[in-house]
């Protein structure tokens, strides 16, 4: 159980401080900030422990969040209480800053209490405590209200309260993938793999049911279409590559879904949250379409002087559009002068960080382009350059897992509103993570 929660601000003054439990003092509000705020090098490690004290905590923007413990605890649960703890807060009043704390005080008081029960965490949902928590403070509620509360609590959906009413039901999907690449300077992928999220926007009147398919390989035997990317209309849900089905080795899904229809027939219901939500995350390691290829060729031409020449490749279809592309090509430490000849996009030598970058705004498929730079060495490095791998980031408008939906429908059998009444987008976004390729 947790025994205290603490905030500071960037000079380690305590801002907020709740202690829940009699073993911990005020002097664990001192040996926080001693040994963690005001210590020279900086503290690499989100878990301290002082005095047989543990400290966990979390820092946004100059603001320290910590919670502390004299006991054997969950780690991760800590974590997901900060984390939750922030969200339930920037939901009430926006950015965590130290002005805002000082402004709401009474509001954070009120909700660690409720969040935080003698040092056990409860009910966190923000739908849920906005329904009984205001800016004022706790209002009186009447007999109705009360018993809405109690079945919110108690009962199986407390994400979404009854009597949600719009003049245009809509439904936005977005499914985003991040790509991490490893790559040898041979084009041979090291490792590879892509992670997942879909992120919807619900619009959507009173309490409907929505049944969303996937063509993962478990829920698929060999069915394909032809593929499509962007954002779509919900009459044509198919994602931008054409495998027919995908295998995902981590899923993880909203509290909203019914995992029991899951493990029966692998089909997603759920009755989703009013508003923005993460439905889904998800990891695949197979059959990942690459989006780029970087081709390095590194050579010394002299003991003061190196050639550079990268190449990428771009692997997706012509009638595809990459975005925001940036290469960063590591330079030796002794650099004292680059020449850079590019064709496409704009590329600059910044000292400060030992690196040209290479910008391209767009780039379409089946498309290559070429920097070539001539490095201009100083003669004073003693030790030999390791070089770091090049690094690429870009956005593609396609999913590169082949993830695609296959159909996404809503039922509400009490408004009586049909599926043909709903409208539907899907939008798919390829991003990179960590993708690098060694020179």
């Amino acid at each position: 159980m947790i025994g205290g929660v603490f905030m500071y601000n960037h000079k380690g003054e305590v801002l907020i401080s709740r202690i829940y439990r009699d073993d911990i003092g005020r002097n664990a509000v001192d040996a926080f900030r001693v040994n963690v705020i005001h210590v020279r090098q900086q503290v690499r490690f989100p878990v301290v422990n002082i005095a047989r004290t543990s400290f966990f905590y979390i820092k946004k923007s100059n603001i320290w969040i910590a919670v502390v413990t004299k006991e054997n605890i969950n780690a991760a649960m800590c974590f997901e209480f900060l984390n939750k703890a922030v969200e339930v807060m920037q939901s009430y009043f926006g950015k965590i800053s130290e002005e805002n704390i000082k402004n709401n005080f009474v509001l954070i008081y009120e909700l660690l209490d409720e969040i935080l029960d003698f040092g056990y965490p409860q009910n966190s949902d923000v739908g849920i405590l906005k329904t009984y928590i205001t800016q004022q403070g706790v209002k009186s509620q009447s007999k109705e209200e009360t018993s809405q509360i109690t079945n919110q609590v108690t009962g199986q959906i407390g994400w979404r309260r009854e009597g949600i009413k719009y003049r245009r039901n809509e439904l936005f999907l977005d499914v985003l993938e991040y790509v991490n690449l490893l790559m040898s300077p041979q084009g041979q992928v090291l490792s590879a793999h892509v992670a997942g999220k879909i992120v919807m926007k619900s619009y959507l009147s009173g309490m409907p049911e929505c049944k969303f398919g996937i063509n993962d390989k478990l829920t698929l035997d060999s069915k394909g279409k032809s593929s499509a990317s962007g954002t779509e209309s919900a009459g044509n849900l198919v994602g931008g590559s054409g495998k027919s089905s995908i295998a995902i080795d981590d899923i993880q899904f909203h509290q909203c879904v019914k995992l029991s229809k899951f493990e029966s027939d692998h089909s997603i219901s759920f009755i989703p949250p009013d508003g923005e939500f993460e439905l889904m995350k998800y990891r695949t390691t197979k059959d990942i379409n690459l989006p780029f290829r970087v081709i390095p060729l590194v050579k010394e031409t002299g003991k003061g002087k190196m050639e550079v020449k990268v190449i990428v490749k771009s692997n997706f279809k012509s009638t595809l559009i990459g975005q925001k592309i940036e290469v960063r090509i590591p330079t030796p430490p002794n650099t004292c002068g680059v020449q850079l000849i590019c064709i496409k996009g704009k590329a600059k030598y910044k000292a400060s960080d030992n690196a040209i970058v290479w910008k391209i705004k767009r780039m379409g498929g089946m498309k290559e382009s070429q920097l070539s730079a001539e490095i201009e060495l100083m003669s004073n490095e003693k030790k030999k350059w390791t070089r770091p791998p090049i690094s690429m980031s870009f956005e593609v408008p396609f999913a590169p897992s082949g993830f695609k939906v296959r159909y996404l429908k809503v039922f509400e059998p009490k408004l009586n509103y049909s599926d043909n009444e709903t409208i539907k987008w899907v939008r798919y976004i390829g991003r990179s993570g960590l993708y690098e390729t060694r020179c």
